[in-house]
């Protein structure tokens, strides 16, 4: 060997040290956590590019659905981490990442954070609510997805993208968003946007979808076959309207006195309509009209179920600055398309308080039907109806000729009572003993709050 090459073989391995130097300070001095991301990303830290995006907090579910679908198509390299540390529930992925780079704070590798998320009426299912998993874009550039939850003071969730050049971060969020929408847990269901301040961000709620037949609906003659006509029948012919070019938002109206079985039409609607999303809100929980007008839109075909509507919707001139929820409910159901397949069904004790520009206005309620006080046939079947479950051996007339004016609520709590004193026969006698406590004048808050109250200027019918 001459000295020529001998001194390139010392500079070789004067350099080869020096490399090994560099890469032990490095790995001393680069948190087990950084190293972990700059490594899979390839990429020193302050390239790395982060595409955040942030959704309220009862859509984590679907965020996880989404992301679980987008490894299961594109690959991951080992399990999800967690990171461990003090604080990190204040912090933000990305800023945890920075602090422990800066030697801030001390963040590591740790376990998986996980909690739990209702995908069902009676059914739960495991949700990250703090962890990284190291993957690929969908074009096959390295990428590390995040995912957090909703914290006490934080009511959104999120997923972050971190990946060496933007193109592949927003690709790969992108598709886990589509993949979303593919899998999303609320399609079909019948659900309830509720608010408690003892719950956090546990806005949307599963309801079991109710099972009635047409039979167990006691209305006047061709009434509920109005409503079916008006809210199924064009539902089930979307396709051929949208081909001509008509409409498929439309409003329903039920207005008429408490207890009269409004909402029971609406809960036969519900289970009627079983390939439909069914939103439910009532009293305050309106104040999140146009969240649910979004996801109606979203999850069509769709029904919106404002209860007791007109305790929002009541006219202008009853404020002097209008109502803040009512324009929020207007806005909503003119935020629908025309072309969208979602209903929007309201039900009202007072529709002569209800906003002019919500019950005139085409577009928004286009039916209206009475739902009245049942006259003697319907009081018959609903004598009936609620007594289906036990054997009935008495004659109606009596009963009926002493209930006029009274609803379909009155006569459930009149069944009722009577079934306490009966044996395994509903007869006559156990109903007339029944009404008679129910008519005694001790009683007339009870059958106030039944919607049976007496009339004014006749005679009191349960006097």
């Amino acid at each position: 060997m001459d000295l020529s090459d001998a001194t390139q073989l010392a500079r070789a391995l004067g350099d080869l040290i020096r490399d090994a130097h560099q890469t032990i300070e490095q790995e001393q001095q680069t948190p087990e956590l950084v190293a972990r991301v700059i490594g899979h990303l390839g990429c020193d830290l302050r390239h790395i590019v982060n595409v955040v995006e942030n959704l309220p907090g009862w859509e984590h579910v679907n965020l996880q659905r989404g992301v679980d679908s987008y490894l299961a198509a594109h690959g991951r390299q080992g399990e999800w981490f967690g990171i461990a540390g003090h604080g990190r529930e204040h912090e933000s992925i990305v800023n945890m990442l920075a602090g422990a780079a800066r030697g801030w704070d001390r963040y590591e590798p740790g376990a998986v954070d996980y909690s739990t998320a209702a995908v069902g009426p009676d059914e739960t299912t495991e949700v990250i609510a703090l962890g990284l998993i190291l993957a690929r874009s969908p074009d096959g550039a390295p990428v590390v997805i995040g995912l957090r939850g909703a914290r006490e003071h934080t009511p959104q969730c999120e997923v972050v993208v971190l990946a060496k050049e933007r193109a592949d971060a927003t690709r790969t969020r992108d598709e886990i968003s589509r993949r979303m929408r593919e899998h999303d847990v609320y399609q079909g269901q019948v659900l309830s946007f509720e608010w408690s301040e003892h719950r956090g961000n546990d806005l949307v709620t599963f309801l079991p979808r109710p099972r009635l037949d047409a039979g167990q609906v006691i209305l006047p003659e061709d009434v509920l076959d109005t409503i079916e006509r008006h809210i199924v029948e064009i539902g089930e012919q979307a396709v051929r309207l949208r081909e001509h070019g008509q409409h498929l938002k439309r409003g329903l109206l039920l207005h008429g006195p408490p207890g009269t079985g409004k909402t029971h039409t609406v809960r036969y609607l519900m289970g009627r309509m079983r390939g439909c999303t069914v939103i439910v809100m009532t009293g305050s929980a309106i104040r999140y009209v146009t969240q649910a007008a979004g996801l109606a839109r979203r999850l069509q075909p769709a029904i919106v179920i404002l209860e007791d509507v007109d305790l929002v919707a009541r006219d202008r001139s009853f404020t002097e600055d209008g109502n803040p929820l009512l324009f929020s409910l207007l806005d909503a159901m003119d935020g629908v398309g025309a072309d969208a397949d979602v209903t929007f069904v309201l039900t009202t004790n007072r529709a002569d308080v209800l906003e002019r520009a919500l019950a005139d206005r085409p577009g928004r309620v286009d039916l209206a039907v009475e739902i009245p006080k049942p006259d003697a046939g319907g009081r018959a079947a609903l004598l009936r109806l609620y007594a289906r479950d036990i054997r009935l051996e008495a004659d109606l007339e009596p009963i009926v000729a002493r209930t006029e004016g009274a609803t379909a609520s009155f006569f459930k709590e009149l069944v009722r009572r009577a079934v306490l004193s009966a044996g395994a026969v509903l007869t006559g006698e156990h109903l007339g003993r029944a009404l008679d406590e129910m008519l005694d004048e001790r009683a007339a808050l009870t059958r106030s709050l039944l919607g049976s109250g007496e009339r004014e200027r006749e005679p009191a019918p349960f006097m």
